[in-house]
């Protein structure tokens, strides 16, 4: 089997605050959403989106030590992002606090990745769009909230 390197970046900070979201909405904790740097802008991409292209990257022309870029298609500053996920809350007064430990030495101001060599490659595209991976994320934690 070749060998493929893939250049992916994944963050876990809109599932971290969909999961504050849901814990709020539950009565579970206070209203308050805690954050790091709202500043950044990151390209977000939906999992299955990244799954189905890690498919194609074994299955679609392989060639072996080459390395690809996988990414989304919707870029946001985080504060953005979460903006959107509390527009979608049932809850409405929930106050957003910058937490000095969510706040990192050095931070990564624009992740961007250029996927235009991985879709000329295999021909894949991002399909889900960032309002459907947020509302699909916030119902996935109501949902395992729900169920404790």
């Amino acid at each position: 089997m070749e060998v493929i390197v893939i250049v992916l970046v994944i963050s876990d900070l809109e599932s971290t605050f969909a999961k504050q979201i849901a814990m709020i909405e539950a009565d579970q904790v206070e209203p308050v959403v805690k954050v790091g740097n709202l500043e950044s802008v990151r390209t977000f991409a939906d999992v299955r989106d990244a799954v189905r292209a890690y498919h194609m990257l074994l299955t679609v022309n392989p060639v072996s030590g080459e390395y690809y870029n996988i990414g989304g298609n919707y870029t946001c500053k985080v504060g953005e992002m979460l903006n959107y996920l509390l527009s979608l809350s049932t809850i409405k007064n929930i106050k957003v606090e910058v937490e000095e430990a969510r706040l990192r030495p050095i931070d990564a101001d624009l992740q961007v990745p250029d996927t235009s060599k991985f879709c000329k490659h295999t021909g894949w595209k991002a399909e889900i769009p960032f309002e459907k991976t947020m509302e699909d994320l916030l119902d996935y934690w109501r949902e395992n909230i729900s169920r404790g």
